[in-house]
């Protein structure tokens, strides 16, 4: 079945949509960036490279609380390891060479499988991952810059205009749409109370490291196909 005009226009609409949705929250990182003394390149770096708005919150947290840079790094992994399993949904319909592979795999986000996973044709669910993918990569990458850029220029408006507070909803904000079920809530309060915990006795960045891990070792026990927590 051959997609119509109609289809592409609708996929290229919510890819566009949600690349805009997604800006606040690059503004936000860029801030963040900012504020932490993160510079222009090295944002630029984060939201190219790594390209995982809950990671690339969580790595600059870390850096930011004066954590050293393995403990950042093993941070944004842990919270990125959900891709695995977005490439083994999408890899029926994103066939080809090695290099082409490797190099949409940089695209692998919530988003991005999101709109392709929800097409009918593995024609429509590859048109619909690039979309999604190259659409928040472009304004997750230009709003990144101009967080970082303006505001490393006028860094008390970051406080003046409480733009500082809009950090933490922004990680909050970037996370919430995945707590879509009881189960998923009760893993991520597994993750907060682990972290809440060591906050104040262990280094930066091992309470985000060890609630990721938490996370991990729980969420086979609690969300198993079946159980009924809706």
């Amino acid at each position: 079945m051959v997609a119509s005009d109609a289809q592409r226009r609708s996929i290229r609409a919510q890819a566009i949509s949600i690349g805009l949705a997604i800006s606040p929250f690059g503004l936000a990182f860029g801030a963040l960036c900012a504020e932490s003394g993160v510079g222009v390149w090295e944002a630029l770096g984060f939201s190219s490279l790594v390209f995982g708005g809950s990671s690339q919150f969580a790595a600059v947290s870390v850096l930011a609380d004066d954590g050293t840079v393995i403990a950042a790094v093993t941070a944004g992994l842990l919270l990125n390891l959900r891709s695995l399993a977005f490439g083994v949904s999408m890899a029926p319909s994103l066939k080809g060479s090695l290099l082409w592979r490797a190099g949409v795999s940089q695209l692998m986000i919530d988003e991005s499988t999101a709109i392709g996973s929800s097409q009918s044709t593995h024609e429509l669910r590859r048109y619909g991952y690039l979309w999604g993918g190259l659409s928040v990569f472009v304004l997750w990458n230009a709003t990144t810059l101009i967080g970082v850029s303006v505001l490393s220029e006028a860094e008390s408006l970051i406080t003046d205009l409480g733009i500082d507070a809009t950090i933490p909803a922004a990680f909050l904000g970037l996370i919430w749409s995945k707590l879509e079920n009881a189960r998923h809530r009760v893993v991520a309060l597994i993750g907060a109370i682990t972290a809440l915990i060591l906050i104040p006795i262990t280094p930066a960045g091992i309470p985000v490291i060890a609630a990721a891990s938490a996370i991990i070792w729980v969420r086979p026990w609690l969300v198993r196909e079946g159980d009924n927590y809706e």
